[in-house]
């Protein structure tokens, strides 16, 4: 045992020789006395030394809980050491006034961020303009959610540059990270900055702008799947209906079998609808209610019969990880792209980091100290797992509420190209029915010309456009 081991057990033989064993709540009475506020800080920074990180958070929510004002940088040391290795997630539930006191740049980007999910935009941006230091590692992330509190607040130039400086910074976190799973997340954090930029300007309604800037993020983000249904908006309010499509096709691509996103046909029945081609609308509409009214019904039995049963979500996800699951097709396919989200591997990820450190428990001679310490590591990972499951259950009810919206939304199509259909035949002209001329492509210094055959071939995925003509008349 190391030198911090042995001081940790002293510390531990004197004050501690019982605890709550219930699950998410900290410590927080002892049979044998009580053990000082700062020792919590003592104990986890022990910890750290020995690499138990998740079997420390315990001992750090119990501090943050008893403690007055924290303002020590020794502190927040060994606090941001255990939150960048555990991840927010497993802080994100504790309530505003307790993240309140601390100084710790990663609580306070917490404190930032429940603040920005309710709302509260401007006490927000003020505690995220605190956290100074480029030098630390949770500043990109920081970044982001500032870009993205400008845009909303409309100030678009500001977030731009807020968008750059994220990206800049990001990269060079990077570049010294070793860390596999911080590495992608910085990436993913990087890209998010990338595309904020667009959006921005899509928000600004600089559509010309965020049409080049878009085409910055590389084919070989992890973000970039979903950012093709942005592009095709984009190309939607500039009237290109024909890179609309483009863009709205490469989903089809076999590469992209396991990307769901149900307002992809919405956006390609309404582009039908806008060039006046009744029968491709009338199709995508037919082929959606086809694929998708049967099987969503099933879906939302699930979820209202499941509620929040988070360990069943959690099975659910680690199942599809391997093999198929019961619950037919749409269910198996919605599991797919949640498997395949950043944010799940990340936390599953983080899951199985924390099960290591059961390993070194077991090294610990004293009995008393090892079932404390079990029983602190098996919170934590019942929490991690229950987050994992959370997840899943928050995709699938997003899912469940984008096909409901879209399913309404596809009748409403319906309904509008009998109207528009009445409407044509009091106008009726002889007009070229042809289906498409490359007369009609339009592209930019950004975008190539390739004569497509069929193939989805790896370096034009994205990049695909319609040469269709309206027959509206």
């Amino acid at each position: 045992m190391q030198k911090y081991l042995f001081v940790f057990l002293l510390i531990l033989n004197f004050a501690i020789a019982n605890v709550m064993a219930a699950s998410f709540r900290p410590i927080s009475k002892l049979s044998s006395g009580r053990i000082r506020v700062n020792d919590y800080i003592s104990i986890s920074s022990s910890l750290v030394d020995q690499g138990l990180y998740y079997t420390a958070v315990p001992f750090v929510k119990e501090y943050l809980l008893q403690a007055k004002i924290i303002n020590n940088r020794r502190v927040d040391k060994v606090i941001d050491q255990i939150v960048g290795h555990v991840g927010v997630k497993q802080f994100e539930l504790l309530p505003i006034e307790i993240l309140s006191k601390s100084s710790a740049p990663t609580l306070q980007f917490i404190l930032g961020k429940k603040l920005f999910r309710k709302g509260k935009y401007k006490r927000s941006q003020k505690i995220l303009e605190s956290i100074g230091a480029n030098d630390h590692a949770i500043k990109p992330f920081v970044l982001l959610l500032l870009g993205s509190i400008k845009s909303l607040n409309k100030e678009f130039n500001s977030s731009v540059s807020i968008f750059k400086k994220c990206v800049e910074l990001s990269n060079r976190w990077i570049d010294k990270t070793q860390n596999k799973n911080k590495k992608r997340q910085l990436e993913i954090t990087r890209d998010s900055c990338i595309v904020g930029i667009p959006r921005s300007q899509f928000a600004n309604k600089k559509f010309a702008d965020a049409t080049l800037s878009y085409l910055d993020l590389p084919k070989s983000s992890h973000i970039w799947p979903e950012i093709l249904f942005e592009e095709a908006w984009n190309s939607f309010y500039q009237r290109n209906y024909n890179r609309t499509l483009g863009k709205l096709v490469t989903y089809k691509a076999p590469v992209f079998n396991y990307y769901f996103n149900p307002e992809i046909d919405i956006l390609r029945a309404l582009t039908y609808l806008e060039l006046c081609l009744w029968g491709d609308t009338k199709k995508t509409v037919d082929d959606f209610y086809k694929k998708y009214q049967r099987d969503s019904v099933v879906l939302a039995r699930l979820l209202n019969k499941r509620g929040t049963d988070y360990k069943y979500f959690y099975l659910l996800g680690k199942k599809r990880r391997g093999q198929k699951v019961n619950g037919g097709k749409l269910l198996n396919n919605l599991l797919k792209s949640v498997i395949k989200d950043p944010t799940f591997i990340n936390l599953y990820n983080q899951f199985l980091e924390g099960k290591s450190e059961v390993n070194t428990l077991k090294t610990i001679q004293n009995k008393r100290v090892r079932i404390l310490l079990a029983k602190n590591l098996k919170e934590s990972l019942l929490m991690q797992r229950d987050l994992v499951g959370a997840y899943v259950r928050k995709r699938l009810r997003v899912y469940n509420n984008q096909l409901y919206r879209s399913l309404e939304g596809m009748s409403y199509i319906k309904l509008e190209v009998l109207s528009r259909k009445k409407s044509e035949l009091y106008h009726l002209t002889d007009m070229n029915r042809s289906r498409g001329d490359i007369a009609y492509l339009e592209r930019n210094d950004k975008q190539y010309f390739w004569s497509f055959n069929g193939e989805f071939w790896a370096d034009e995925l994205g990049d695909y456009v319609f040469s269709l003509t309206s027959e509206c008349r």
